[in-house]
Protein backbone atom coordinates (compact mmCIF):
# COMPACT_ATOMS: atom_id res chain seq x y z
CA UNK A 1 0.00 0.00 0.00
CA UNK A 2 1.44 3.21 -1.02
CA UNK A 3 2.20 5.89 1.88
CA UNK A 4 -0.32 8.92 2.16
CA UNK A 5 -0.63 12.28 3.22
CA UNK A 6 -1.62 13.36 6.55
CA UNK A 7 -2.12 16.12 8.15
CA UNK A 8 -2.88 19.05 6.17
CA UNK A 9 -2.42 22.87 6.79
CA UNK A 10 -3.96 25.92 4.78
CA UNK A 11 -1.56 28.17 4.23
CA UNK A 12 -2.12 31.85 3.43
CA UNK A 13 -0.10 34.42 1.85
CA UNK A 14 -0.46 37.71 3.87
CA UNK A 15 0.83 41.07 3.95
CA UNK A 16 1.99 41.12 7.78
CA UNK A 17 2.34 38.30 9.37
CA UNK A 18 2.26 40.40 12.33
CA UNK A 19 -1.26 41.19 12.05
CA UNK A 20 -2.25 38.24 11.25
CA UNK A 21 -0.83 36.51 14.75
CA UNK A 22 -3.05 39.33 16.68
CA UNK A 23 -6.22 38.57 14.81
CA UNK A 24 -6.08 34.77 15.06
CA UNK A 25 -4.84 34.93 18.51
CA UNK A 26 -7.93 36.54 19.46
CA UNK A 27 -9.88 33.30 17.71
CA UNK A 28 -8.18 31.14 19.93
CA UNK A 29 -5.21 30.03 18.16
CA UNK A 30 -1.47 29.76 19.55
CA UNK A 31 1.70 30.90 17.88
CA UNK A 32 3.83 27.03 17.52
CA UNK A 33 6.65 28.70 15.40
CA UNK A 34 7.90 31.32 13.36
CA UNK A 35 11.27 31.71 11.29
CA UNK A 36 12.41 34.19 13.65
CA UNK A 37 12.91 36.84 11.33
CA UNK A 38 12.03 40.81 11.39
CA UNK A 39 9.48 41.00 10.01
CA UNK A 40 8.42 37.68 10.19
CA UNK A 41 8.50 35.78 6.99
CA UNK A 42 6.06 32.81 8.28
CA UNK A 43 4.60 31.59 10.72
CA UNK A 44 2.42 28.24 12.35
CA UNK A 45 -0.13 28.70 14.63
CA UNK A 46 -2.13 25.80 16.11
CA UNK A 47 -6.03 25.69 18.07
CA UNK A 48 -8.04 22.80 19.46
CA UNK A 49 -8.46 20.74 15.95
CA UNK A 50 -6.72 23.04 13.06
CA UNK A 51 -3.96 25.42 12.55
CA UNK A 52 -2.90 27.64 9.90
CA UNK A 53 0.08 28.76 8.41
CA UNK A 54 1.17 32.55 6.95
CA UNK A 55 4.25 33.05 4.17
CA UNK A 56 4.68 36.64 3.90
CA UNK A 57 3.22 37.85 0.61
CA UNK A 58 5.84 38.62 -2.32
CA UNK A 59 3.25 41.30 -3.97
CA UNK A 60 0.49 43.40 -3.16
CA UNK A 61 -2.76 41.16 -2.43
CA UNK A 62 -6.20 41.78 -4.50
CA UNK A 63 -8.87 41.05 -1.59
CA UNK A 64 -11.13 40.79 -4.55
CA UNK A 65 -9.31 36.69 -5.97
CA UNK A 66 -8.80 35.32 -2.55
CA UNK A 67 -11.06 32.49 -2.69
CA UNK A 68 -10.07 30.45 0.34
CA UNK A 69 -12.36 29.96 3.30
CA UNK A 70 -11.83 29.00 6.89
CA UNK A 71 -14.93 26.88 8.21
CA UNK A 72 -13.87 27.06 12.52
CA UNK A 73 -16.63 26.27 15.43
CA UNK A 74 -17.07 27.42 19.11
CA UNK A 75 -19.47 26.42 21.30
CA UNK A 76 -20.28 30.24 22.51
CA UNK A 77 -20.31 32.08 19.46
CA UNK A 78 -21.93 34.85 21.56
CA UNK A 79 -19.29 35.31 23.67
CA UNK A 80 -16.71 35.03 20.92
CA UNK A 81 -18.35 37.99 19.10
CA UNK A 82 -18.37 39.85 22.23
CA UNK A 83 -14.49 39.23 22.93
CA UNK A 84 -13.89 40.15 19.24
CA UNK A 85 -15.80 43.41 19.29
CA UNK A 86 -14.03 44.18 22.57
CA UNK A 87 -10.86 43.98 20.85
CA UNK A 88 -11.53 46.38 18.28
CA UNK A 89 -12.67 43.64 15.74
CA UNK A 90 -15.03 44.57 13.92
CA UNK A 91 -17.62 41.54 14.06
CA UNK A 92 -20.79 41.20 12.28
CA UNK A 93 -23.88 40.23 13.97
CA UNK A 94 -24.17 36.72 14.52
CA UNK A 95 -26.93 34.81 11.36
CA UNK A 96 -29.00 32.10 11.97
CA UNK A 97 -28.86 30.18 8.14
CA UNK A 98 -31.02 27.12 7.50
CA UNK A 99 -27.69 24.99 7.48
CA UNK A 100 -26.30 26.51 11.00
CA UNK A 101 -29.14 27.54 13.03
CA UNK A 102 -27.20 27.67 16.04
CA UNK A 103 -25.65 30.65 14.72
CA UNK A 104 -22.69 31.46 12.16
CA UNK A 105 -20.33 34.52 12.22
CA UNK A 106 -18.73 35.89 8.81
CA UNK A 107 -15.92 37.73 7.99
CA UNK A 108 -12.65 38.83 6.63
CA UNK A 109 -9.29 38.82 8.31
CA UNK A 110 -7.10 41.55 7.91
CA UNK A 111 -6.12 40.40 4.87
CA UNK A 112 -9.25 39.89 3.22
CA UNK A 113 -9.57 36.10 3.44
CA UNK A 114 -12.93 35.01 3.95
CA UNK A 115 -13.83 32.78 7.33
CA UNK A 116 -17.15 31.55 9.28
CA UNK A 117 -17.09 31.08 12.30
CA UNK A 118 -20.25 28.94 13.48
CA UNK A 119 -21.89 27.87 16.84
CA UNK A 120 -20.86 23.84 18.22
CA UNK A 121 -21.77 23.00 20.95
CA UNK A 122 -23.57 19.46 22.43
CA UNK A 123 -27.02 20.19 20.05
CA UNK A 124 -25.04 20.08 17.21
CA UNK A 125 -23.34 17.71 17.95
CA UNK A 126 -25.94 15.33 19.30
CA UNK A 127 -28.10 16.06 15.59
CA UNK A 128 -24.52 15.57 13.51
CA UNK A 129 -24.46 11.89 15.59
CA UNK A 130 -28.06 11.36 15.22
CA UNK A 131 -27.72 11.81 11.39
CA UNK A 132 -24.41 9.43 11.02
CA UNK A 133 -25.99 6.83 12.35
CA UNK A 134 -29.59 6.41 10.58
CA UNK A 135 -26.91 6.36 7.64
CA UNK A 136 -25.29 2.89 8.62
Amino acid sequence: MPPKAGYSTPLYHVAEIESSIRFYELLGFTLIDTDRCTPIGWARMHCEGGAIMFLHAEKALDPSKLIAYLAMYTSDLAGLREHLLANHVAAPPIKYPGYMPSGVIEMTDPDGYHLGIHQWGKPEQDAWEKRLAEKQ
